[in-house]
């Protein structure tokens, strides 16, 4: 419905912003780090919005950029987190250190955040590892090699794993190819290269 609001910001708090655009104002919930990362009051900012509706009640979320939303979007497909405790875990992590946490399984890391505990941790780690935006240079496959990528991901591999794997698939095979080798042969063997790396780790 919304995708984003931009107006003055009147107030900021801890978890909560206002924001006045068309005289309307509006108050929306949003992660503390995010609040930290917006214009100061009396300036304009844009907020990229969630709209969380239910019989009982209805609550805008807000988030700095896109990448901060899809997060939290993802992070309300982990069993036994709601939209409070999703902002509470965005509030007490930047997103390049939750996915570097993430990806490396650090389960310490991810208990030093305010109200998450090692149960729920573990099933951050489960759901989310290797599906949030990469904003933290982690590698990605290049669009040359997406396709194979996603049929890595189809066999089961992890999408990210599988990147990284067919990066050095390539390094490898360039130097065996001759010249002039057709371009499906030259994916086959990317695909195998890349199988036997992530087999061997």
């Amino acid at each position: 419905m919304f995708n984003s609001i931009r107006g003055i910001i009147t107030e900021k708090y801890s978890d909560t912003l206002w924001i006045l655009t068309g005289g309307l104002e509006w108050e929306i919930a949003l992660p503390a780090t995010d609040i930290a990362r917006l214009p100061p009051r009396g300036e304009e900012g844009r907020i990229f919005t969630w709209l969380y509706h239910r019989e009982d009640q209805m609550r805008l979320f807000g988030f700095a950029d896109d990448a901060r939303r899809t997060t939290f979007l993802e992070l309300l497909k982990v069993e036994g987190i709601g939209p409070r405790g999703a902002l509470k875990i965005m509030g007490g992590i930047g997103q390049e250190e939750l996915e570097r946490a993430l990806e490396a399984e650090d389960l310490a890391r991810l208990e030093q955040v305010p109200g998450l505990g090692k149960k729920t941790a573990q099933k951050m780690i489960l759901a989310l590892k290797g599906k949030l935006a990469r904003s933290s240079g982690v590698p990605a496959a290049p669009p040359l090699y997406g396709e194979l990528a996603e049929a890595l991901a189809e066999m089961g591999y992890d999408k990210l794993a599988a990147a990284v794997a067919l990066e050095k698939a390539a390094a490898a095979v360039e130097g065996r190819l001759p010249p002039g080798t057709a371009g499906a042969e030259r994916e086959r063997l990317l695909f195998k290269e890349a199988i036997i790396y992530l087999s061997s780790s």
